[in-house]
């Protein structure tokens, strides 16, 4: 990390789990440990888990955000949630574009930078994903993925919406695996999205964003990986839902 240039950011992801009274146990528990954090700590919590969140937040150093936004501001979207009701809902940070979303519903490069841009455009903060499956890996595009992913993923943003980007890297065959990159590698992957954000809008732009690992990120691995330069913290998944590892993790990150 190089905090004199960028922000650290240590966020959740919850993915679907806990119900609005566990999610309100579960950020209550979090509060005394991690309210000296000297990183962005942030939740992405389920739709439904949105108020109980936002209120057992109040007060504390936690942003909530949510996992998930449509790109479109209303219409004919059975089970979809626009930017406009996350803000009005007291939400902060949305993610956009996770390895599960593109695996499981039909998530695309194009549709993306669509929700990126619904997202920046309602005054939200986006964590965008972008990341390899293991064979691309294998057959050495992973530098060439990265890139394109990134730059897809920012077509039309400005560079003053870019200051509310966040980009994870997470290696696809790395997240509720189990198995995580190396320290190394992490660096590397996050050093691919710097450079593509260095080629869209500058050297010195590219320096100020905040670029996170998530892959199974956790206790044991948070401070090796957040040593590297290019790993600005990390977008959690399992070890978000249990309060001292994740606060362990915003410790490293706080370092």
């Amino acid at each position: 990390m190089n905090k004199t240039k960028r922000k650290a950011v240590i966020a959740g992801n919850w993915k679907m789990n806990n119900t609005p009274a566990a999610a309100k146990a579960l950020i209550e528990e979090m509060k005394p440990l991690v309210k000296d954090a000297d990183c962005e700590v942030v939740l992405c919590v389920p739709f439904i888990d949105i108020p109980a969140a936002v209120e057992a937040a109040k007060g504390s150093n936690i942003k909530i955000g949510a996992e998930n936004v449509h790109f479109k501001a209303s219409g004919a979207y059975t089970g979809e949630i626009s930017a406009e009701m996350l803000v009005a809902a007291g939400v902060e940070y949305v993610i956009i574009g996770h390895s599960e979303r593109r695996q499981y519903f039909g998530e695309t490069d194009q549709t993306v930078n669509l929700r990126t841009l619904a997202a920046l455009n309602a005054g939200l903060k986006t964590i965008v994903c972008v990341g390899e499956t293991l064979e691309q890996r294998e057959l050495g595009y992973t530098e060439t993925l990265l890139k394109y992913q990134t730059k897809m993923a920012l077509t039309n943003v400005t560079a003053e919406q870019l200051k509310n980007v966040i980009i994870a890297y997470e290696p696809v065959w790395a997240i509720g695996t189990g198995v995580t990159a190396t320290d190394d590698q992490a660096d590397e992957g996050n050093g691919f999205v710097r450079a593509a954000v260095a080629e869209a809008y500058g050297a010195d732009v590219a320096e100020t964003v905040t670029v996170q690992y998530g892959g199974s990120m956790n206790a044991k691995n948070a401070e090796g990986l957040t040593d590297k330069v290019n790993v600005d913290g990390g977008l959690i998944g399992g070890a978000s839902l249990k309060a001292a590892d994740f606060a362990v993790i915003v410790k490293a990150a706080s370092r």
